[in-house]
């Protein structure tokens, strides 16, 4: 019996068309071919430890060194926020300046536009403090009077430019009255360039050193697919593609760029652990004020991701070019 489109379009309403059912096999194939080339790949690696721990072991030291220097610079700049930030800048005014001239020139001084606040301390003051010092209190029982003068501390404000500051230094020293002017923010100043050239020379070492992983990566999964030549050469006979042969390889390059940032981030959580100790020391001395901080989480989990597309990288170049060459 003949049947019309009509009648067979209605006896089979649900059928999908074709096109899709296909695109639907193929998407199926697809993500089976991506879970047996991850399993395979691992498989691979854990086949061969030595080989495979030496890789990862290299290129996580490699990875682990710039966190270790990000961490000593970050360090640093805590350490130098603790020993004074602010930039003070302290004038001591010349013996025998009276309260009243202090307070003048300390006037004086707050209503330039770059001074946030200025502190008066007295002689009494500046006595009191040493008093404090171990070492001191013996020295000072045999004075008979307080030779110290008065000191103007300068707290400068936070957007004034270092120009501003270093000419507010050049005339505070030429005030009547002024026997000394210690900028407090000269330190901190070639300190913070330091630290510039530090933070410079850390990314252009985490730069080498990750061109160093990408081409440990690349180098492993080279001597991978020259030692499975001829079946590469099969398959691209029977018409596999270059994405289909190369997938495997791809994920090798996950697999040693996740297990190295791994291994990095553990080292550089090793190493704060080392260095707790005698930071807890250190703090100390400083009542506490000094408080070093560790690498932030967000880095630690961002280092296995970072390595693991480096490997992807790595071995996406050399596996190119290695299908290239067997065409």
């Amino acid at each position: 019996m003949n049947m019309s489109p009509e009648t067979t379009h209605a006896a089979t309403p649900n059928a999908p068309p074709r096109n899709e059912h296909t695109h639907g096999r193929r998407f199926g194939s697809w993500q089976e071919h991506h879970g047996w080339s991850a399993a395979a790949s691992l498989r691979r690696l854990a086949s061969r430890p030595l080989g495979s721990l030496l890789t990862i072991a290299v290129m996580g030291l490699a990875l682990a060194l710039p966190l270790a220097f990000y961490l000593l610079l970050g360090n640093v700049q805590k350490l130098g926020d603790a020993l004074g930030q602010n930039e003070t800048i302290s004038v001591f005014l010349q013996p025998g300046q009276t309260a009243q001239q202090a307070r003048m020139l300390a006037q004086q001084l707050g209503d330039r536009p770059e001074v946030a606040a200025v502190t008066v301390k007295t002689p009494q003051q500046g006595m009191d403090e040493l008093a404090k010092m171990q070492g001191f209190t013996g020295a000072l029982q045999t004075l008979d009077d307080n030779p110290l003068p008065y000191v103007l501390q300068l707290q400068p404000r936070a957007q004034a430019s270092a120009a501003a500051l270093e000419q507010l230094v050049t005339d505070a020293r030429a005030l009547h009255g002024v026997d000394l002017v210690q900028d407090a923010g000269s330190w901190r100043q070639r300190l913070d360039a330091l630290l510039g050239v530090g933070n410079r020379a850390v990314l252009v070492l985490a730069s080498l050193l990750a061109l160093a992983a990408l081409l440990v990566v690349g180098n492993t999964v080279r001597v991978d697919i020259a030692s499975r030549s001829e079946e590469i050469g099969v398959l691209l006979l029977v018409g596999a593609s270059g994405a289909f042969v190369r997938r495997p390889y791809l994920y090798a390059g996950i697999w040693y760029g996740l297990f190295s940032g791994i291994l990095a981030a553990v080292l550089a959580v090793l190493v704060e652990f080392a260095l707790a100790a005698p930071v807890a020391q250190l703090s100390h001395a400083y009542d506490g004020k000094l408080q070093i901080g560790g690498l932030p989480l967000w880095l630690l989990l961002a280092v296995p991701l970072a390595a693991a597309a480096l490997g992807w990288l790595g071995a996406r170049l050399v596996s190119a070019w290695q299908l290239r060459r067997a065409v």
